[in-house]
């Protein structure tokens, strides 16, 4: 005959209650620290170079090793890797306004950065966490103080949420980057705007705010501007990989040249290297790019559509909503390069833009695209989704092995030399228009100068 269960003698209730309370105090001595070295970092006791345990001293090299680069000041003390729910008391019950909690955790990490390298990941468990404040999540308002590298990551873009709910949206940012840190990391997050009209990320740079990656990373909502890139110098390399850009936008997900704050307004034309790879870009309304001060910008692959209409006529838009728009602003032609592959785009309706270029020289390159997803339409016809304004410097325009809808329209604003080609169509399929007639030409266009190799029309 099996014996019954049995219950636990006293003895070992004993052992694991002692075991329990050893864990909380532990916790609590450890979230203790945390809040004692954030609240160190808040009066700057602890940034920069300060504070923490003495390096180690080097060690002797053989003659033919290289040296290291010598590193400056104390070993910042605390932990690497923290949690904002355990270590700073944020809920991510989708109630409790965690603002403090995440500026907390914030000013924890920047007070560890140490001889200019930041040491910390921010880790998100899953839920989803409300955040009032502006600039709570991130909040580089210290440019004197130069950091490289700071991480947050969550559990999955659909498993942790962020929801940015300030009380007015009017220059309300969930992140601020003024020329302090570079190599930031955004890892299977969910940003949603509660408010409508916020802002996710403002990034003013003269040299510093680059290297920025987000992966697996999710934007739902209103808002303004997704990333609002400012300054004079860089603002560059930055990556999105598998992330989907959803919600809508007022101006744009990522807008090159915010104000003129550079002394020179000429010298806001240094945005280059901004990639996007395998993204699924379908959101309601609004630009996904906007570069009005050039750039250099690759995207490939993954789907791109826009799944409505703007709300309402606006002065600068109307009801358009464009995927890449480059309007041409005053400003140096340092770099002004478009490269798209591999993408699959759908023109809903005739207010959608696949791409208004307008630049003043430079590139931009469509190769195995396909935006005829809907040429079957009534519409499809008659809608001119790709849009350019040619000068005798360009942009120069090419399509290769491409299949597109309705027809391009090319205007010239100033007499390009006879004999000259601005565009060009390398074995291309047109869904809607003979070869003959599928260019459109205004202005001081002259025939010719869009030039077609092996393509097909209807």
């Amino acid at each position: 005959m099996m014996a019954g269960p049995q219950r636990p003698s006293g003895k070992s209730t004993r052992v694991r209650d002692a075991t329990a309370v050893s864990d909380t105090t532990a916790a609590r001595g450890r979230r203790a620290l945390l809040a004692g070295g954030a609240a160190l970092a808040a009066t700057g006791l602890l940034a920069g170079c300060d504070g923490g345990r003495p390096a180690p001293a080097p060690t002797d090299r053989p003659s033919y090793a290289p040296s290291a680069p010598a590193v400056r000041g104390r070993q910042p003390a605390g932990e690497g890797t923290v949690n904002v729910v355990t270590d700073f008391g944020a809920r991510g019950d989708g109630r409790t306004d965690d603002s403090e909690a995440f500026s907390r955790a914030y000013r924890y990490a920047a007070s560890r950065v140490w001889d200019h390298v930041g040491r910390t990941v921010l880790d998100i468990p899953p839920g989803s966490y409300v955040i009032r404040r502006p600039a709570a999540l991130l909040d580089g308002d210290q440019p004197d103080r130069k950091a490289n590298g700071l991480r947050f990551r969550g559990a999955g873009k659909r498993m942790t949420e962020i929801v940015f709910a300030p009380a007015t949206s009017k220059d309300a940012y969930l992140c601020r980057n003024d020329d302090m840190w570079a190599n930031l990391m955004f890892e299977q997050l969910r940003f949603r705007s509660a408010t409508p009209g916020a802002s996710f990320f403002h990034s003013y740079s003269t040299g510093q705010a680059q290297d920025y990656r987000f992966t697996e990373c999710e934007w739902t909502g209103e808002w303004t501007y997704g990333l609002a890139l400012d300054g004079s110098n860089t603002n560059s390399e930055m990556r999105w990989e598998a992330c989907r850009v959803g919600g809508a936008y007022r101006r744009a997900f990522l807008y090159s040249g915010l104000s003129e704050r550079a002394r020179d307004p000429q010298r806001q034309d240094q945005f280059l290297n901004y990639w996007f790879t395998d993204m699924k870009v379908e959101y309601e309304w609004g630009n996904f790019l906007e570069f009005p001060y050039g750039g250099s910008i690759t995207c490939r692959g993954g789907s791109y559509i826009v799944t409505g209409r703007r709300p309402t006529d606006t002065e600068e838009y109307g009801r358009t909503s464009t995927f890449f728009r480059f309007p041409r602003t005053r400003h140096f032609d340092a770099v002004q390069r478009f490269h798209a592959e591999d993408i699959r785009f759908e023109v809903r309706d005739p207010d959608v833009l696949v791409i208004d270029c307008a630049w003043g020289s430079g590139t931009v390159h469509f190769n195995d695209c396909d935006d005829t997803a809907n040429a079957f339409k009534d519409f499809s016809d008659g809608v001119r989704p790709h849009r350019y304004r040619i000068g005798p410097r360009g942009p120069l325009v090419r399509y290769d092995s491409c299949q597109l809808t309705g027809r391009h329209q090319y205007t010239v604003a100033d007499p390009i030399p006879s004999g000259r080609s601005v565009a060009r169509y390398d074995m291309c399929l047109f869904r809607n228009h003979p070869v003959n007639s599928f260019a459109v030409l205004s202005g001081a266009a002259e025939a010719g100068q869009v030039r077609f190799v092996d393509c097909l029309g209807r």
